[in-house]
């Protein structure tokens, strides 16, 4: 359960903008919502991939230096926090998909631009799956799946009754930033990372 409940919480700090990204594709009409959904999980997958592939470096680096990575999600959240403490609204671009035609070109716009705001996650996901077996990656990858689903359902319905998503938008960014730090520190103490740098120190 405790694995579930990283692989919730690594999911849900990392992809609240996509949040919105999805309510911009939901609303537009030139898009189905198969493609989105389809497009969703292919750049998703493409992030999460990519991770397990950096991740595979561990095999040959003792885990007490790839867990210097959780320094990674530290400076990401410590970023976004500048960012909210500067008061600077993030912007999210809507989808140009006028000379986009049929169901693969749209699926793999979705795709593409879910890769592009995804590029922060990389950083947070390689620290984590470098300190844990094929087992537990495997089982953060079901819940991916399934938090990607839920994910979609959220801004299908927040399309559907905009009122839910002020919520969101009031409290989202601000939460994201502490949770990705605490997720760092995390990592720096599940790897072994905290004593090699205490000893460097």
């Amino acid at each position: 359960m405790a694995l579930v409940g990283l692989a919730l919480l690594l999911f849900a700090s990392t992809n609240v903008d996509d949040i919105f990204v999805l309510v911009g594709f939901f609303s537009d009409p030139r898009l189905h919502v198969r493609d989105i959904v389809i497009g969703q999980y292919v750049g998703i997958a493409a992030l999460f991939g990519v991770s397990v592939a950096v991740s595979l470096l561990s095999l040959v680096i003792p885990s007490a230096y790839m867990g210097l990575l959780g320094i990674a999600p530290i400076l990401i959240g410590a970023k976004k926090l500048l960012e909210l403490y500067r008061s600077r609204d993030r912007v999210e671009e809507s989808l140009e998909t006028r000379s986009v035609s049929g169901a693969y070109m749209r699926t793999t716009a979705v795709a593409l631009v879910t890769i592009a705001n995804g590029g922060d996650n990389i950083g947070v996901y390689t620290p984590t799956f470098a300190i844990r077996s094929g087992h537990a990656i495997t089982m953060i990858a079901l819940v991916f799946a399934v938090m990607t689903a839920l994910w979609c359902f959220i801004a299908h319905s927040i399309v559907s009754h905009p009122k839910l998503g002020a919520p969101i938008r009031r409290y989202g960014h601000r939460v994201a930033p502490m949770v990705l730090i605490s997720l760092g520190f995390l990592i720096l103490f599940q790897s072994g990372s905290v004593g090699l740098l205490l000893q460097h120190a």
